[in-house]
């Protein structure tokens, strides 16, 4: 019974306290923040699996929250936050997996050799992009790993060699072999 009571409760607190948000009240949203401030920043984390960014977007999401709360219609209020959460920390992860593709197209068209001015042209041509990221899977499992840990994830020797349990030594050669490989394996006409 007291169960449905604290919950009872907090569904009643929770309308009163959007109530009073909608009337203009900013103390009151600022205690629906700390209210919910980790049920958002734990259902962001487990999304992009960043602390800073989940820090960054959970910020985001209460923005998002503040400014949507006249269209709220009492559904839930929880499952509401909940679902807009969610569907920020997707779009964020959509965008940084594009970020990437196009990191790794840049990348590979530069280490052939293409000119600079025409990278822009060649990386907006879908079919390049396709050819581009098959030439990067064909690259030897070992050297992907460097390449795209390195160039495209942008991590340092360090974190890549504590990532492999290695040391940085092994990283620096796994590099050098990795664009020894590619310009011994790779033709500029591979890429038109």
């Amino acid at each position: 019974m007291s169960n449905k009571q604290r919950k009872g409760e907090r569904a009643i607190s929770d309308v009163a306290l959007i109530e009073n948000v909608l009337e203009g009240n900013d103390h009151a949203f600022r205690l629906l923040v700390e209210k919910y401030r980790n049920d958002v920043f734990r259902t962001i984390f487990a999304v992009l699996r960043d602390q800073k960014e989940a820090e960054d977007a959970a910020q985001e999401v209460f923005m998002k929250i503040y400014t949507s709360l006249p269209q709220y219609q009492n559904q839930g209020f929880k499952t509401w936050m909940t679902r807009i959460a969610v569907n920020h920390a997707i779009d964020i992860k959509r965008k940084q997996v594009r970020r990437k593709e196009e990191v790794a197209e840049d990348l590979a068209l530069q280490l052939v050799g293409t000119p600079k001015d025409s990278i822009e042209k060649e990386i907006m041509d879908t079919d390049r992009r396709r050819l581009v990221r098959r030439k990067l899977d064909e690259l030897p499992e070992n050297y992907r790993d460097v390449i795209y840990g390195f160039y495209i994830a942008e991590k340092s020797y360090q974190q890549l060699a504590d990532e492999q349990n290695v040391q940085v030594k092994t990283i620096e050669t796994k590099l050098y072999r990795a664009r020894h490989w590619m310009k011994k394996n790779w033709k500029e006409d591979d890429f038109s």
